[in-house]
Parts: structure tokens; sequence; C-alpha cells
């Protein structure tokens, strides 16, 4: 039985060479490191031995696996989720062989005492140097550290009053999607405090029903009801202090005709100067997935009959041809000045010439179009006139806006003029107001300014994120200033009034090799350098990951053989490396700010993805068609037509065959910058391995690994940080000022949406409530639940 088992370790050690010497043959073909070639032919050197039972086997085993542990140390350092993949594995085989039921196998046992100590003495050193922390971990420089840190040194708690000119702070409701026009998903709210969040308990869950791609709504609070919506664009009101429904309505979209069906949020409007007797004065508006426009009446959910045609618009009219699917709306409209302000989402990739991006304002009573900004038709403010259409393949906005009202300002975040990834067809118009956040006069959609977050965008860099409007204290007094997080990392601070970087912003040389010979890719792209950056450290082999030896050196061959020449590598007919990839950086989510304290909380993607173009032919011989009208599957799609253009585009995410990320821990992290100063205040991973794993199979580990994340945060004004976004089934609180997780509550589902926050006006409680819907786009199982949490209630013996 002795030897069966030896020669059962034998084999183990011996598949695991001789894949090492297979993928380490081919790492060495591409100039990687020759570890792996090294160490497959010593193990494979030692699994002969250890068949033939010679003791010799353990020594060099021994010895491969205390050069392993060198090596591994040399280049990561004491970086424990770095080391598990390299040492691991070999560890647990070498373990294995010091069980005395193994070793009594050998034939030779007169030298096992000496082979055993001279294979493990070696090992034991590389263990005390990394466990005494020796030996730093060794990273290449992480920008977000760029700016500097810093300690805060503002008070735990604040007197409420308000942070700013321009922004308010008052009431306990939450009547817009990121709590004010501003989308600061700050509330001036301070019963939930450090000190007692960990009593937080679940007072009340709604299920919507099933979800076909998962919530991500953040209801709004009126009154004493709360509103959301599905990813259907049903409407529910519920009571806000219990979670009982109060009604319903469904605008009855049919989901075949619907490529990504999501509702992010509705948006609510009050008439000030109602005439008597009017009905809806106060409207939940929703813009759907199937391009309508629908204001129903607060109270009762009815459709208001003042209200285009029977309480609702076609967002088509003008738009010409458009296909199912090929335009629609995800976010929550934005209302100002009497006006709701909309874009919406086109296609990605389908075909030159897919429908226009124009940004259009809307009467909030009546629903006449009150205005048009069409960037081909800059001298146009309205519809176009009979048998012509808004420009077509402009760029678009399917991003969350922002307001300032007394500006007379809405700020626009604009997408790409697809397709995304060639570029040669774009016209003068389209290269200014792409991949941008644009200033609109409110009163008439004309443009004040305008700054471009990436030049020629060829990575599907949409601003995907809400401008944050916040104002900050300076020497020369309060500066009216704009955030714009972006899918690159880059966090843009901005003068509100002009669009002049306030933190400096710099143009670098960018990458050129390897693109489009038919394309053309910008010289230079715009860098923050007054603020951390959240692209993340450069890429190189080393930091290439997984979970085992053999996915972590499929990464690095997969690595080797691409291009990558830093940010903004650009895609051609050689595969490329995308980092951050357009999953981000930051994405539709955003920044929240405490605005008491000048503090933004960021939470950001650690992820790459693998693009190349396909010439027209091979992209034929592959299949690759546009959209039809027909979205039963609801599949994610990575290879994309690009019909007009000589390619199309293959893209899918840089993923071991385990399906876990090539690139390194943290997948996904929250973050703090001193607004004021520029300077990072803390750093920490976001999300558990509990709910993931290889294949996508939960390993029930709750160790803290950062995850890819998709949602917000919401500040408070006792210092708290609440945030889901992560795909394990959690929300969670920090403390603002440290990073510090203060309490975590188990959900039904991921919740892949911002939560926010109010006071009950039944019990003068403050209620935290999330969607806890998951998300197909980061793994995350769909749920259908609405879940609230609260303080226990008081005592009744005190009323």
């Amino acid at each position: 039985m002795n030897v069966i088992l030896l020669r059962v370790v034998a084999g183990l050690v011996g598949l695991l060479g001789c894949a090492l010497v297979g993928g380490g043959v081919q790492l060495v073909a591409w100039s990687g490191s020759p570890y792996y070639l090294l160490c497959g032919i010593a193990l494979t050197a030692s699994a002969v031995l250890l068949w033939r039972r010679s003791s010799a086997g353990i020594a060099v085993y021994g010895c491969a696996l205390a050069v392993t542990w060198i090596w591994a140390i040399w280049e990561v350092g004491a970086n424990l989720w770095a080391l598990l993949p390299r040492v691991a594995a070999l560890t647990l085989l070498g373990a294995l062989l010091c069980l005395a039921a193994v070793r009594n196998g050998l034939s030779n046992t007169r030298s096992l005492a000496f082979s055993t100590r001279l294979g493990f003495v070696a090992v034991t050193f590389a263990l005390a140097v990394m466990l005494r922390g020796l030996v730093a971990p060794v990273t290449p420089v992480d920008p977000i550290y760029q700016a500097g840190t810093v300690q805060p040194s503002f008070p735990a708690a604040i007197a409420d009053t308000p942070a700013g000119e321009g922004v308010s702070q008052s009431g306990t409701e939450w009547p817009s999607y990121a709590r004010d026009a501003a989308s600061s998903h700050f509330a001036s709210l301070s019963q939930i405090t450090p000190a007692n969040v960990a009593k937080l308990q679940l007072r009340w869950t709604f299920h919507v029903g099933p979800a076909a791609h998962g919530l991500e709504a953040t209801p709004l609070m009126i009154g004493r009801t709360l509103y959301t919506c599905t990813e259907l664009n049903e409407i529910f009101a519920l009571d806000a202090e219990t979670g009982v429904l109060r009604w319903r309505f469904s605008p009855r979209i049919d989901v075949r005709r619907v490529p990504m069906p999501v509702c992010r949020g509705v948006a609510y409007y009050r008439m000030l100067t109602p005439a008597v007797g009017q009905k809806c004065t106060e409207r939940i508006l929703t813009n759907t997935v199937d391009a309508r426009l629908i204001a129903l009446d607060a109270v009762d959910g009815s459709r208001c009959p003042d209200f285009g045609v029977h309480g609702e618009i076609s967002l088509l009219e003008g738009m010409g041809e458009v296909v199912p699917g090929y335009y629609y709306l995800t976010s929550a409209p934005t209302v100002a000045h009497d006006k709701i302000v909309l874009g919406g989402m086109v296609a990605d990739n389908q075909y030159v010439g897919e429908p226009s991006g124009v940004i259009r304002a809307y009467d909030a009573v009546t629903g006449r179009l009150a205005w048009a900004f069409d960037v081909g038709r800059p001298d146009r403010s309205g519809a176009p006139p009979a048998g012509e259409t808004y420009t077509r393949a402009t760029p678009n906005s399917w991003a969350p806006m922002s307001v300032d009202a007394a500006l007379g300002l809405v700020y626009i975040p604009t997408g790409n003029a697809t397709p995304d990834f060639f570029g040669a067809f774009r016209r003068a118009f389209d290269e200014v107001y792409a991949t941008a956040v644009v200033a609109l006069d409110i009163d008439t959609g004309r443009p004040r300014w305008t700054f471009q977050t990436s030049h020629h965008d060829l990575w599907d860099y949409d601003v995907a994120s809400p401008p944050t409007l916040v104002d900050l204290p300076t020497v020369q007094g309060v500066r009216r200033a704009l955030l714009q997080p972006t899918k690159r990392g880059e966090l843009f601070v901005l003068d509100r009034v002009t669009g002049k970087p306030i933190f400096p912003v710099r143009e670098r040389p960018a990458p050129t090799y390897g693109h489009a010979p038919d394309d053309r890719v910008s010289a230079t792209q715009p860098f923050s350098v007054g603020v951390p950056s959240f692209r993340g450290a450069d890429l190189t082999e080393r930091s290439m990951w997984g979970l085992t030896p053999l996915d972590q050196l499929w990464c690095r061959i997969e690595f080797r053989k691409a291009r990558y020449d830093g940010p903004v590598t650009p895609p051609g007919l050689t595969s490329a490396i995308e980092y951050p990839s357009d999953a981000g950086g930051m994405e539709w989510g955003g920044v929240a700010v405490d605005l008491d304290r000048s503090i933004a909380i960021v939470n950001t993607n650690h992820l790459a993805a693998y693009t190349r173009l396909l010439p027209r032919a091979e992209a034929d011989a592959l299949g690759m068609k546009r959209f039809t009208g027909d979205y039963s599957d609801h599949g994610v799609r990575q290879s994309y037509p690009q019909e007009g253009t000589p390619y199309g585009v293959k893209k899918d995410a840089f993923l071991s065959p385990l399906q876990v990320p090539c690139t390194p821990p943290p997948f996904g992290t929250l973050s703090a910058v001193d607004l004021v100063t520029g300077k990072l205040i803390w750093n920490e991973p976001l999300g558990s391995a509990r709910d993931i794993g290889p294949w996508g199979i939960p390993t029930g580990l709750p160790l803290t690994i950062g995850l890819p994340n998709l949602g917000g945060a919401l500040t408070t004004r006792s210092g708290l940080a609440f945030i889901g976004a992560t795909q394990d089934k959690y929300l969670r609180a920090f403390n603002t000022l440290t990073g510090t997780l203060l309490w975590s509550a188990r959900l039904p589902a991921a919740a892949n949406a911002t939560p926010m926050t109010y006071i009950s006006p039944q019990s003068d409680q403050q209620f935290v409530v999330v969607s806890a819907g998951g998300n197909g786009a980061v793994a995350a199982t769909p749920g259908d639940s609405i879940v609230a949490f609260a303080l226990p209630p008081p005592d009744a013996s005190r009323h």
C-alpha cells in the first residue's frame, strides 16, 4: 500500500512537471521567464526517482520547492495573494511527500533523513524570510499613490450645516437618483453612526418578481413612498416604513425586442403652480428600454393625461429607421427647469450609421420637445423637418446626468461614436464631443464647454459615470468643481463653470504601434496627475495571476503573445491587452462624496480585456452579423461585426482557463480621496471570495480579495459609506475617514445597484435600502429583492 501511495504522489508530481515543461517551453519561446521550464524539468526528474522508490526524489523535489519559494518571494515579495498560485500546489505536494505512509514506500531509507533535510531546509529559510517581512512586496508603481497620501483631520461628527454653495443638503427624503441633482450620493442624515451601525437589522424585503438581467435601480423616496423600477421598466410604489406595495405600473415591454433590459431609476417632478383640480401635480417619470418616455401620477400610478399621448411620448420621433434594440434608455431621466433631459444608449459596434445620439429636453408637463442638441446640426435646436432625421451615428449619452440649476447647466457624459474599435469614418464633430463631459445650457440646449476624457477613443471608453458636482473650499474661496470618473480609471477634477482642470491634467504620449493601418491613433491622451489615478499599475509578465501555477503560466504566455504597451494600447490585427478594460476603472455607479468633509468615495475595477480586429473576410466567415431585433437569449456578445468598416472585432475578458482574472488581486477596490489636497486617504479591497470561484463555483471562503463591482456608494453626514456593488452578496458600511469595515449584511443576491437612505416619517427612523438583483456582467446571479435595514425600533415603553 505504501508503494502505491508513493507512486500516486509520484504520478501527480510527474503530471505537474510535464505540464510545466510544455508551458515553460512556450513561455521561453515568447521571451518569458525560464522558471517554469526549469521547475518542470526538476519535478519530472523527481517523479521518475520517486517512481523508482529512490529517496533522491524527495531531495530533488525539496530543492525545487525551495527554489520556487525563493523565486516567488523575489518576484512578488510577501504579497499573499500573489504568492499562492506560485507556491501553494507545490507546497501541498511536498506535504504529501512528508507523510510517513508515502515515505515508507521508498526502497532506500538509509539516506532518507539526509535527503529530507537537504530538500526542505531552504524551504524553512524562505518561509522565515516571508513571515518576518524581510522582503518587501515587489510590484510596479501604482498611480493611485501618485499624488501622495494624507491622514484626514476632520472631526468624527459634523454639525448639520450646509456644505457648500448651490448644493442643497437639507431634507430627509431621497428625491432623485443620486439624492440630488449634483449626483453626490450624500445624505445629510446622522441617526446611523459609526458607533451604532453594527446594530442595523433587516426591516423588510420586497420581491418585484422574476428578473431577467438583475435589478440595478436606486429607489426614490418622497413623502412616505418609495418609487423604483425593474429591468423592464415596471414601476413599484412601496410604503417607506413597511415595504408594502401601494401601486404598480407595467409599460408592457416586449423582452424579445430588448438587447439589455436595465432600469437604474426613475425621476420625480412636482408642479410649483398647478391649476385647481389638476391631476398629476406630482409625477413619476420613466424612460424605457423600448424608447418611450412615460409620466405617471405619483399618487396612484395612473398615466398623466396631459403628457404626450395617453401619458407617453415616443423617443423614436426624428430618429429615422431604428431596428428594435438599437436605441434604448437605461438611466433615470434628468429633471431641471421644468424640463426632462435625456440621451439614450445606442447598440455598440453593429454597423456604420447607427441611430443618432441626440440629447433632447421635453416639457415636464406637456411632453413637448423643448430643444435638441444634435452635434451634426449645431444650427438647429428643434426637431428635424419632415424627410430628415437627427444626424446618425453621433456620440450618445447613456449614463446619468447632473445639473447645476444656479448656473443653468446640465452636464452630459458622452459615449463614443459607434463603432468603438475603428474610427476612420468619424467626422470632425464626432471627434469633439465623443467620450467627453459636455455642459449644455438647460434652457436652450446650446453647449457652453466640452472636456474630452479620451481622444479618438478606440477602446469603448464611454464616459459611463455621472459627473459629480462639489463646492471645494480653497484659499481663493469656494471653487465650483465637477468630478468626472472614467472607465480609464482617470478622475478628472474640473471647474464646472469653465470646464478647465482644477487639478492638473497632462497630455502624455500614447502608444501607437500595432493599430489598424487604415485608422489613426491619437498621439497623446489626457492623464489626471493632481489626484490619484485608479487605472492600476502597468501590467507585466510577473503580475499575471491564476489560482494554480498552470493557469498562471497560461496567463503569462498569453500576456507575452499579446501587444501591451501600457494604458491605451490600441487594438489592431494582432491581439492587444486593454487595461483597464471597458468594465472600468469606474463605471455607471460613479463616485459618492461626503460633502461635509470633501471626501470622494471611489469604487474601481481592475480587469483587463483581450482585443483583436478581424479582417472583414474572417469576420464574415465566423458569422458576425448585426442584431436583427430578436434578443430572446439575452446572451452577452463578445464578437461584434462593425459592418461597413474593414474589420469585425473580438473582445474577451482576460481570464484564465479557470475563468478567473489574469490580472492580480484585488480585482476591485474602494478608496477615499481628499478633494482639497488631491491626496489618497485610504484604499481597501472590496469584496470576498465567498460567492465566487473557478468556473463561477462559489468557494464559500470569506477571504477579502477585492471583486469586480457594478454600482455606487452612499455617504452620510455621520461619516459612513454604504456600498454593495460586488459579486458577493453583501451590503457593507465603512468608516469614511479610515476605511474600516464597520458592518456587513448578507443579501438574497448581489447588490449591483447604489444604495439610498431616508428618514421614515412614520417611525422617525433612518432606513438604508438597496436593490439586491445581481448582474450577469459581473457573473452575479440575478435576484428580485429590495431590502431595507434600520436600527432596532425604539423601546415601546418610551412612547
